[in-house]
Order: structure tokens, then C-alpha cells, then sequence
């Protein structure tokens, strides 16, 4: 097996593990201290056979850890292993020497995108549209203005133009996912806040597009 195989296997065990409800509450609140096994038993009211079973569950999966009471040596405590639960987390990784962020028309979603990239990584970003329109968005401008973002004003640019072999490209409609098929590494279906024209829909599409790219940019490392 594999070492990407072998921490799936074991998300995916740690994963079963707290599929139990009083296993997970239990999880929850050692993430704030420790406790014995007979105040968790109180807490949530679980007989001591069962309240030793999930424990035992915790502990095989390697999320939990006892240690001997300094005060009463019959006592002991039930910690969380640090770091125990990091690994539950989604974990994907890759690696680009540029990222394409690509719509339609390159007027409004991809220019943000890119402005937004370089907030977040050190990877070089930029943006073409597969049918690009004459000019950007006077919305994407003033949201952009909003938050302090730097876009240039210059003509949207096509997807042909730009792109190289080794670019990671991330589309940002629907409509050019939908053309490129397979091109795309990575899609967000964004809604378009052009035909809308409000500041409220620039609005939502950029802090839709910052979310996804504070996910994304850790996952990626400069090629």
C-alpha cells in the first residue's frame, strides 16, 4: 500500500469512528480539556460499559490518549492526541507554474479571480475568456475599487491568446466548463453578476471566488 493509499485508509477510518453521535459530542468537548471517563459518563449520561466502549473506539483510532491523575492515581484523564484530527480534513495537492482563472466573457468573475489570487499565493495568476467581451465590467471595477483590488482596465482577452500547456486553470462559469470540457483542472460554478448588474452581485461573486481560493491556493505548490 501506497503512502497517499495508506493516510486515505486511515481519514477514512478516523472518519468511522466519529460517524457515532456520542463519539463526535464527546470529541467536541474534549477540543476545549480533558476529562475522566466518569465525568463523560455524567455529561452525557452513558452507562460505564458503553461510555467504555466509545473510548476504547477513540483510543484504537489513535484520537485519544489517558494519562494518570497526579492527584488521585485511581483517576484518569482522556485527552484529544495533538493533531489527531488534521487529518480529517479534505486534502488535495498539485502543482502550477501559473494559474488561468477563465469565464465567457473575461469581464467580471476571471478578472476578479485573478486580482483575488494574488492576495493568496505566490503562484502568478491571470484570466482569458473564451469569448471575450469588448471591455470589463463597470461592476467588477467598482467591486474590485471596493476592496482594493488591482485590476487593470484593459480589453478582456481570449482564451487562445493566453493559455499555455502547463497552465492550472480554474473556470468560473458554467458556460466555459461546459466548452472546455476536460481542459479545466478545477471548476466553480459562479453565478454571473453581469446580467443582474447590482453592486450586491459583484458583490457575492467576489466573496464567492475569495472562499474558494483561500481553499484552493494551500493545495497548490509553484512548479
Amino acid at each position: 500500500m501506497n503512502d497517499e493509499l495508506a493516510a486515505v485508509e486511515l481519514r477514512a477510518a478516523r472518519h468511522a469512528a466519529l460517524a457515532d453521535s456520542t463519539r463526535l459530542r464527546i470529541v467536541d468537548l474534549l477540543t476545549m480539556g480533558d476529562a475522566s471517563p466518569s465525568e463523560l459518563q455524567d455529561r452525557f449520561a452513558v452507562p460505564s460499559n458503553l461510555m467504555a466502549h466509545h473510548l476504547s473506539v477513540l483510543h484504537e483510532h489513535g484520537i485519544i490518549e489517558r494519562s494518570r491523575s497526579e492527584g488521585d492515581h485511581r483517576r484518569s484523564y482522556v485527552r484529544l492526541i495533538p493533531g489527531s484530527l488534521d487529518i480529517l480534513e479534505p486534502v488535495s495537492s498539485a502543482a502550477a507554474r501559473r494559474v488561468l482563472f477563465v469565464c465567457t466573457a473575461n469581464s467580471a468573475r476571471s478578472q476578479l479571480a485573478a486580482a483575488l489570487w494574488t492576495r493568496a499565493s505566490r503562484i502568478p495568476a491571470t484570466s482569458a475568456g473564451t469569448h471575450p467581451a469588448e471591455q470589463i465590467a463597470a461592476g467588477a471595477i467598482a467591486a474590485a475599487q471596493r476592496n482594493e483590488l488591482p485590476i487593470r482596465p484593459e480589453r478582456p482577452r481570449a482564451l487562445d491568446a493566453v493559455m499555455s500547456d502547463d497552465d492550472f486553470i480554474v473556470t468560473v462559469c458554467d458556460s466555459a466548463h461546459e466548452e472546455l470540457g476536460d481542459l479545466g483542472a478545477v471548476h466553480w460554478s459562479v453565478p454571473d453578476p453581469v446580467p443582474v448588474g447590482t453592486d450586491a452581485a459583484f458583490d457575492r461573486a467576489l466573496r464567492d471566488i475569495e472562499r474558494r481560493i483561500r481553499e484552493l491556493a494551500p493545495s497548490l505548490a509553484a512548479a
